[in-house]
């Protein structure tokens, strides 16, 4: 899965931005600001990673069914995981 993260501790804030980081995603490696928060593309990571992440009690797990993507908050960062294209194509 294709990760985002999105620096902020501010669930709010996190929402106001969500679509527009989705419409306009950073490139791996790349950092962009909106709305004045960080926003990394933070490349692909392993489905392990995210089972590891779901059983961490301090992680909140959310999920938008429709487009398959899962929202991972723990700490001060959003991890916003998106279906790579090949898992898209399937």
């Amino acid at each position: 899965m294709k990760c985002i993260s999105v620096y902020t501790n501010n669930f709010e804030l996190f929402s106001d931005i969500y679509e527009q980081v989705l419409e306009s995603p950073p490139q791996e490696h790349e950092d962009i600001v909106v709305e004045g928060i960080t926003v990394s593309g933070s490349g692909e990571v392993p489905d392990q990673y995210i089972e590891r992440m779901r059983s961490k009690p301090e992680v909140v797990v959310m999920r938008e069914k429709e487009r398959n993507i899962m929202i991972l908050q723990h700490g001060n960062v959003f991890e916003i995981c998106l279906p790579s294209e090949e898992e898209e194509a399937v």
